[in-house]
């Protein structure tokens, strides 16, 4: 049997960065919602809060520059097609569901980024903080953090679909969807 089409191998290793760095960001900027300021700071003290919140920040910029990076490999190598052929209606839910990742992954870290800057807070790259973009808006800020909230919890939605859709592929129809994006031997799993 003839191994599927597939994601060239960086598109393969970029998707699989960015989706480990996204979980964890994910995670990260839930507890903070979630708890708030004060909240962190009771839990976990002042020092623990504020590496929560720069490594926020920080893996939050990774992700742009990484999804900067994977669209343009999108746009050189396309994507592979599908073997055999999905169906009318899963096809479109499927682009529908990976465009709306993509927006909303270049989305979050925009928001986030114009929303700490209108906040007057420092928008940190690691050790380092970034340019302000925006002068102090506070209204402004209270809004674009909502914006990057409600697009993070579209986020989390969208990942879960897109998990469930993978995983009933793989596991379920057996088909070859799945091996578009490992990196194992490409062979669909049979049987049990």
């Amino acid at each position: 049997m003839d191994a599927p089409p597939r994601y060239s191998q960086p598109q393969r290793l970029a998707h699989w960065i960015i989706a480990v760095i996204v979980i964890l960001v994910l995670a990260g900027g839930m507890l903070l919602g979630i708890l708030g300021f004060k909240g962190v700071t009771d839990t976990f003290g002042a020092p623990i809060r504020n590496l929560i919140y720069t490594y926020h920040k920080t893996f939050g910029l990774i992700i742009l520059a990484a999804m900067v990076v994977r669209l343009a490999l999108r746009l050189k190598h396309g994507a592979p097609p599908y073997q055999p052929p999905l169906e009318p209606w899963q096809a479109t839910i499927s682009g529908m569901v990976h465009k709306a990742l993509y927006v909303c992954l270049f989305a979050m870290p925009v928001l986030g980024w114009l929303a700490t800057d209108a906040a007057n807070y420092p928008v940190e790259f690691f050790s380092w903080s970034l340019p302000q973009f925006i002068n102090k808006d506070k209204e402004l800020g209270a809004l674009l953090y909502e914006m990057h909230e409600i697009v993070g919890w579209a986020l989390a939605g969208l990942i879960a679909m897109h998990i469930g859709a993978a995983v009933f592929h793989w596991r379920v129809k057996r088909d070859t969807v799945m091996q578009r994006m490992t990196f194992g031997s490409g062979e669909p799993r049979q049987g049990g």
